[in-house]
């Protein structure tokens, strides 16, 4: 890793210690103060703790709050309360997606099943929901109904989104407009946590906006970035082959019908191999696919910049851009 790189990373890994620590923190006491009967429930939910690190949207509330001039100690109540209601959509997606294991450990689904990780999500959706309320009792109301509009247009977006990926499942006709047009739209979640962020800090509506279009572009990048890791990775790139929506450099690879015909023989084997995983990543580098890819992520990085010029404080929201992009 070169020196800026690695400077950059530690830079970003020290913003989201320190913006979203606490929230995240306040989210798990949450949850895991609950005493509940079912010893399989408690177990599911400490087991979730212990590797739920979800600091990027806690940050993302506070240095948009902080943005528009606002105080970011004031978004920790409603960024813990956003964190378990996110952590919640998590768990149903893994069920949706029948994802046994992600980043070389189990998930709840994984772990306990369908039916506890179902009531898992739930409990923190519910959790969330409840601390939301209180968190907004301290949030003028006309701010606290833009929290809510925010948050209810977050969940149907995402709720399409999903509706849509089951029906790219296993396809190999899907266009990269398809495939690009879902990805925007799981990205929903990040728009709402930079809107919330700039609503807290008594941004106007031209900032609310804007650092909503960043957010779009930014939680794009993220889905982009694990699209394109996802490929280069067994695991990953088997389970999505099978059970998900073609990742977007195997779909634009697809394309052409010279590097279709020699990728289609690895992504139809019944069982996929890991050999075959480093094949399927050779070819869609071949085909240049990783390099379109990474213009698309650049070219949305700057979008994303362009959305925060005229802002207050802008340079948390630059830098934690640039290493989703750039690393």
């Amino acid at each position: 890793m070169k020196s800026k790189d690695k400077k950059l990373t530690e830079h970003a890994e020290q913003l989201l210690k320190e913006r979203g620590t606490k929230a995240l923190e306040t989210a798990k006491k949450v949850i895991l103060k609950e005493k509940l009967a079912c010893k399989e429930v408690s177990e599911a939910i400490k087991f979730f703790t212990e590797y739920w690190h979800d600091l990027a949207r806690p940050t993302l509330i506070s240095i948009c709050c902080d943005a528009v001039g606002g105080k970011p100690d004031s978004t920790v109540p409603v960024a813990a309360s956003m964190t378990l209601i996110c952590g919640a959509t998590d768990i149903h997606d893994d069920i949706i997606d029948n994802s046994e294991r992600k980043l070389s450990r189990s998930t709840i689904f994984g772990k306990f099943g369908k039916d506890i990780a179902l009531l898992v999500g739930d409990a923190l959706l519910f959790k969330g929901f409840l601390l939301l309320n209180n968190s907004c009792k301290n949030i003028p109301p006309k701010r606290t109904a833009q929290i809510c509009s925010v948050i209810s247009n977050m969940f149907f977006e995402m709720g399409d989104a999903e509706a849509l990926e089951l029906k790219l499942r296993g396809r190999m006709d899907v266009t990269p407009e398809e495939s690009l047009s879902v990805i925007k739209m799981k990205a929903a979640d990040i728009e709402a946590c930079a809107r919330i962020g700039a609503i807290i800090g008594n941004g106007s509506k031209k900032e609310i906006d804007a650092l909503g279009k960043y957010g779009r572009m930014f939680g794009t990048i993220l889905v982009l970035r694990d699209d394109l890791a996802d490929t280069a990775d067994y695991e990953e790139a088997s389970h999505r082959i099978k059970n998900e929506q073609l990742p977007l450099p195997i779909v634009l690879t697809l394309q052409n019908p010279e590097t279709r015909a020699k990728i289609s023989p690895f992504v139809l084997k019944e069982k996929i191999e890991k050999k075959d995983v480093k094949r399927i990543f050779e070819i869609v580098s071949e085909a240049g696919s990783v390099q379109k890819l990474t213009e698309v992520i650049n070219g949305m990085r700057s979008n994303a910049c362009s959305y925060t010029e005229g802002m207050p404080n802008r340079k948390y929201l630059t830098m934690l851009i640039d290493a989703a992009t750039f690393l």
